[in-house]
């Protein structure tokens, strides 16, 4: 694997499909339940990164940035469904 291609992987603009974590790679990386979603793939090694480093607030910076930047990016894939359905009931609100 060349630099750019690690540099790619390590922000998300990796070409190939986006890697998931199993249930049981979860499990074995105790992650809580709330946490469980399509970014865990990214979460578990920052955990163990934190964990290794001591929880030390400058370290681990590229996990905790790609990690964040995952759950930003599903936010909005998240707030786009929720226009669509908004738009296919002309605009109602479901509460």
């Amino acid at each position: 694997m060349t630099v750019t291609e690690k540099i790619k992987e390590t922000v998300g603009l990796a070409d190939d499909k986006p890697k998931q974590a199993t249930r049981e790679d979860m499990s074995a990386a105790r992650l809580p339940l709330a946490y469980r979603d399509s970014c865990a793939h990214l979460l578990i090694p920052l955990n163990r990164c934190r964990q290794e480093e001591y929880y030390l607030p400058w370290k681990c910076e590229d996990e905790r940035h790609s990690y964040e930047k995952c759950q930003y990016e599903e936010f909005k894939q998240r707030v786009a469904k929720m226009e669509e359905l908004r738009a296919a009931k002309g605009g109602a609100r479901s509460n």
